[in-house]
């Protein structure tokens, strides 16, 4: 039997607009070379305002402005469509809770929910915060929309979120997006390089092709 292909872990929030344009890119990454990618989203707001300690970027006196120039160049940069809605109120937590509550029955179907959260949010600009827009989100998935309601109100599935962010906590996670590839950590999706660096040559020697 062939051994299955390490995989590149994925963290991200779905309210960070760099973990939407990595979300876009990193599944042709691994592809390229033969890797999985699990997606693990994770809350921010734990990492950031209960770990660390900090503001969120855009509550941060000059990083708040450099983001507004950076976000718009680094989607184009990618090729991904990018909106800036307002994000004011808005939480991945029920997106997240679906996920997980759907990567136990079906991990293809709880990625292509993320992605249809994630465009829904970043592209179409229409918050995602309300369990009842996650369901519908899902239900054009084929999923039942009353089925997962009633998960997303579930202990257990709350509690497979807080797994995933303490899971998260442990392995040093703190930025969206953030990545993990045979135990190198990777933050930022200008960073996508690094990942295929490693992938391509396993190491962090530079190489001809190294983009520095």
């Amino acid at each position: 039997m062939t051994e299955r292909a390490a995989p590149i872990d994925f963290y991200f929030d779905f309210i960070s607009p760099y973990g939407y344009l990595a979300a876009a890119r990193i599944g042709e990454i691994g592809a390229r070379y033969g890797r999985p990618v699990a997606w693990r989203p994770f809350l921010l707001g734990v990492t950031v305002l209960q770990v660390m300690g900090i503001k969120p970027l855009m509550e941060t006196p000059l990083k708040s402005d450099y983001l507004v120039v950076d976000r718009p160049r680094m989607a184009k940069l990618l090729g991904v469509p990018l909106a800036i809605p307002d994000l004011d109120g808005v939480n991945g937590v029920a997106a997240s809770r679906a996920f997980y509550w759907l990567a136990e029955r079906d991990e293809d179907a709880a990625r292509a929910l993320a992605r249809r959260l994630l465009e829904r949010l970043w592209v179409e600009g229409r918050d995602i915060t309300d369990p009842a827009v996650v369901a519908d989100e899902a239900a054009a998935l084929g999923v039942s929309r009353e089925t997962l309601e009633a998960a997303l109100g579930d202990p257990r599935v709350k509690d497979l979120l807080r797994s995933a962010v303490d899971a998260a906590v442990a392995r040093k996670v703190f930025g969206s997006p953030f990545f993990i590839v045979d135990g190198q950590p990777v933050w930022g999706v200008d960073r996508l390089w690094m990942v295929e660096h490693w992938l391509r040559h396993g190491s962090w020697e530079r190489t001809p092709d190294t983009p520095l």
